[in-house]
């Protein structure tokens, strides 16, 4: 018996160190700095930031604000941060379109591209089904900017989360559509520093309804974009050749109540999401009153590692993540709609 048992004992161990070899340890995340944007803001109602780090320590976000969202007044604003302290807001684009028409603007993204130039893209119009693309740029960090200039018919820009540049240069900006049949996600790429843009089609003949995706970038030119979604999971999609074609859209186990997420890729490898981790109710907001950080390797394997928010009833919602020249990840969210709470998490290995 003993000598028919050993090899099984070996067989069993090796499997058990494989798996353990397969499996890396999850890093921690760990508080370092909590803190709302503003204090007394000039609107009473704020949704959908997005942050980006413009050099080493200087700190920029936007999000829209007015009397609630989809009401005509509602205009993007813009804080910079710099020696940790946040500026005052100011007003970076309305949707004023002639004197006896105006309407709401939406959903700001800030993203700088390798070459330096900085990018506000933003949407003015009635709703998210009749909307349009608007970008202004700055070429010396947000000290000066371009007069608004409206995108080409067909491209939208960046519809909440950040674009993402690749090693070949291109630009990656994730984009759908909404109408009241369907949602539809799509990529818009550039291959000139974001003149101009090529609409590729996501899956379009998928029977999930999904918006709002955020890219992350894996070796030998992967890419995943995870979605949000009706079918209450975040929803993933993959390419194999550096985004120019994109397969079938799948939903993974990753609960999503229909609100946006975020997520980045790390520079050591690690895929790291920011989404609130419950199921839709009655009611839109059902299911934002708690917000999660989770890790994966592979974007497959989810691990919550930390918990931003977890109240009984709430809003905090719409994350943007960002990794820091120092390692440290940023997170801006919405806070009840009267605010943006910014956290900067330290992730130990």
């Amino acid at each position: 018996m003993r000598s028919r048992s050993f090899p099984l004992v070996v067989f069993l161990l090796g499997t058990y160190l494989g798996f353990a070899q397969s499996s890396p340890k999850v890093p921690k995340a760990t508080l370092v700095k909590e803190e709302y944007i503003f204090e007394n803001p000039p609107f009473p109602s704020c949704h959908a930031s997005t942050i980006i780090e413009t050099n080493p320590g200087k700190w920029m976000s936007a999000w829209f604000g007015g009397t609630d969202e989809g009401n005509k007044d509602v205009g993007i604003w813009l804080s910079t941060n710099t020696n940790g302290q946040w500026s005052k807001p100011t007003l970076m684009a309305e949707g004023i379109i002639d004197e006896n028409t105006r309407w709401p603007c939406w959903n700001p993204v800030l993203f700088k591209s390798k070459a330096g130039k900085l990018f506000l893209f933003y949407k003015v119009g009635p709703s998210p089904r009749e909307w349009w693309g608007m970008v202004r740029t700055s070429t010396n960090d947000g000290r000066t900017w371009t007069e608004p200039e409206r995108l080409p018919d067909g491209i939208l820009g960046p519809i909440k989360n950040k674009p993402v540049q690749l090693a070949d240069g291109s630009i990656l900006s994730s984009a759908s559509t909404e109408t009241r049949e369907s949602w539809k996600a799509h990529v818009e790429r550039s291959t000139d520093g974001g003149k101009t843009w090529t609409l590729i089609p996501v899956d379009p003949k998928t029977d999930l309804d999904v918006i709002q995706g955020s890219i992350l970038t894996y070796p030998d030119q992967r890419l995943q974009m995870l979605c949000r979604s009706k079918q209450d999971r975040i929803a993933e999609v993959w390419s194999t050749d550096g985004g120019k074609t994109w397969g079938t859209l799948t939903k993974t186990e990753l609960f999503n109540p229909n609100s946006g997420t975020d997520a980045v890729t790390l520079k050591n490898g690690w895929q790291l999401l920011v989404y609130n981790p419950t199921f839709k109710g009655k009611e839109w907001s059902n299911g934002r009153q708690k917000l999660s950080v989770a890790m994966s390797k592979d974007g497959k394997n989810w691990t919550d590692v930390y918990s931003l928010e977890d109240q009984p009833k709430g809003e905090f919602s719409y994350p943007a993540v960002v990794q820091a020249a120092d390692g440290r990840v940023h997170i801006t969210y919405t806070w009840q709609r009267r605010n943006i709470r910014h956290v900067v998490l330290a992730l130990e290995q």
